[in-house]
């Protein structure tokens, strides 16, 4: 495990600084918080190993400078996993499916546990199960109330507050200056564009329908499409994932909601290389970020993804009833409506995606687990 005064694992050499700076004992890291409480430019430069021992599980080592450190050989390990393992825990990772028209409901939805019930938590691990898998979960037999699907939202995390407030609670009455606030169709999308941290999730509850017909809600797997589109036009995706792409919020008097930068349509984690997070609305689009004379290429590759978007085959259509409360990923899943008739009242809210993906990890792998990867995520 030692290669001379240096720590080896896997054939690469630890730095002492890394190993020094992450120090897991009590006067190094906070019990209580995990946050650090050495000062790692106050390490010297040249800190080295003094001595070092191990046994089957731990590593020992003493530095120059007179502290002791020990560390488990599983940390050391994690540490120098590649990055996609590494992202596992961090990210939340899982085998996610991906979906077309045929997704089954039973699959994607779960029934209404009240708070306090004895199966509460066996419901929320379920929906962002759910979720994380597929991208969207259906919550039947929600008592049909705002109440009650505020209450619901919060047991996942807190709500996200926006331009338009927090929960919402609406109508067709342009009471905001959004297409989603009148009657009108809306194509498959993905909300907040315009901001640089789009929102995690999105929740509906269609709490009435009354005197009219339609408004069926559509969702779309933007994973799908992309790999799609991946397989089908290896430049289309490579253009859609590198030209940056402008958006704007700006209906309401007196706001004009942009982005501190430019989004690519498909967004890659760094270390991973995976599809992180998908931006798509027509609607809400400004500038795009390409000379004028070359930008056609960018129509030309994101008119293939949107017709990808609108194959039938791609297309998930339900009509939501009084008492199923809709949430899904919106880093992922596009949606959208039919056109309707009538009185349709829909409350529901944005949640942050570090807020939900917390919940998730928390619950999918235990705070011990997501605590110990800290230093190695």
């Amino acid at each position: 495990m030692f290669s001379g005064k240096r720590l080896a694992c896997t054939q690469q050499a630890r730095p002492n600084i890394w190993l020094r700076d992450n120090c897991q004992c009590k006067s190094c890291v906070h019990e209580a918080t995990k946050q650090r409480l050495l000062d790692t430019f106050a390490i010297p430069q040249d800190i080295s190993i003094k001595s070092s021992s191990e046994d089957s599980s731990s590593i020992h080592v003493e530095w120059n400078d007179g502290h002791t450190s020990h560390y488990t050989k599983e940390f050391i390990q994690s540490a120098a996993a590649p990055f996609d393992k590494r992202a596992i825990v961090r990210q939340g990772l899982t085998n996610i499916k991906l979906w077309d028209s045929t997704v089954s409901k039973e699959d994607t939805s779960i029934r209404y546990e009240a708070p306090g019930a004895k199966n509460e938590d066996y419901l929320i691990r379920g929906v962002l199960n759910r979720i994380r898998k597929y991208g969207f979960c259906a919550i039947r037999d929600t008592p049909i109330s705002p109440e009650a699907t505020l209450d619901l939202l919060r047991r996942i995390s807190f709500i996200r507050e926006t331009h338009y407030g927090g929960f919402y609670d609406f109508t067709a009455d342009l009471a905001s200056k959004d297409t989603a606030y009148t009657n009108i169709a809306l194509e498959a999308h993905t909300d907040t564009t315009y901001f640089s941290d789009p929102a995690g999730l999105q929740a509906f509850h269609l709490l009435e329908h009354s005197d009219g017909t339609g408004g069926e809600s559509l969702l779309v797997d933007g994973y799908k499409c992309a790999d799609d589109l991946l397989q089908q036009d290896r430049e289309a995706y490579e253009l859609l994932s590198t030209v940056n792409v402008h958006a704007h919020a700006s209906g309401n008097e007196g706001i004009s909601i942009q982005p501190y930068k430019g989004f690519p349509v498909f967004e890659h984690d760094a270390g991973t290389g995976e599809l992180l997070r998908v931006r798509w609305n027509s609607s809400d689009r400004a500038g795009v970020e390409m000379p004028i004379g070359e930008v056609g290429k960018w129509y030309d590759a994101a008119r293939k993804f949107d017709a990808l978007l609108k194959k039938k085959e791609n297309e998930y259509w339900e009509q939501l009833q009084p008492g199923t409360v809709l949430i899904f990923d919106n880093w992922r899943v596009l949606h959208g409506r039919a056109a309707f008739t009538g009185k349709r009242r829909i409350c529901g809210a944005y949640i942050n995606r570090d807020d939900w993906i917390s919940k998730y990890k928390m619950m999918a792998f235990g705070q011990e687990e997501v605590l110990g990867k800290l230093a190695s995520g």
